[in-house]
């Protein structure tokens, strides 16, 4: 790809695909010219982080479902995003396994009923822990972007919750607002 700066706006992720489509990443990296995949790092249950349980409407400590993932394009990792879920939406789901869900998780959870209408995103810059550091290849002063996100139903209830980590020099978040 020949702009390092990734431009991303986050409606095709917040979107069930139809039947047959790619994932949501993989389908803007090649609209672009590139490839985009992921990796699972981890997934399962895990006690509720307090950022997390804020988010989720739950108590800290309590079981959530976590994917880990690495994202990458052209085979660079490019991002960092766990992705969280209730149990009662996830446990015993593809959700809660390491294999890859056809469409998108977006996809499944609207298979399992659950249909995100309302997003809440917060975004801030730091300096990456040693791990991000690492896992993004990046060099000791530069900064990240972390956005979190939680998506609502159409009963005001969270339905997922996404902590992500990426290299602030490569990338520009891109919000569009409709009024009326």
């Amino acid at each position: 790809m020949s702009d390092p700066t990734w431009v991303s706006t986050s409606m095709p992720y917040l979107t069930p695909r139809e039947k047959g489509q790619p994932d949501a990443w993989g389908d803007e990296a090649a609209s672009r010219g590139g490839k985009g995949s992921q990796r699972i790092a981890h997934a399962g249950e895990v006690p509720a982080p307090e950022e997390v349980a804020a988010l989720l409407g739950v108590a800290a400590g309590e079981p959530v479902v976590v994917r880990r993932r690495v994202i990458e394009l052209d085979d660079v990792p490019c991002e960092l995003t766990d992705t969280y879920y209730p149990v009662e939406i996830a446990r015993g789901t593809r959700l809660a396994g390491t294999g890859k869900i056809r469409g998108g998780a977006v996809t499944l959870l609207a298979e399992l009923g659950h249909v995100g209408v309302r997003v809440r995103e917060d975004v801030t810059a730091r300096m990456p822990t040693a791990d991000e550091r690492e896992a993004l290849r990046l060099g000791g002063d530069e900064p990240v972007l972390r956005l979190n996100r939680v998506t609502l139903d159409g009963d005001d209830r969270p339905i997922q919750a996404d902590l992500m980590v990426m290299p602030a020099h490569r990338q520009r978040l891109r919000y569009e607002i409709r009024i009326g």
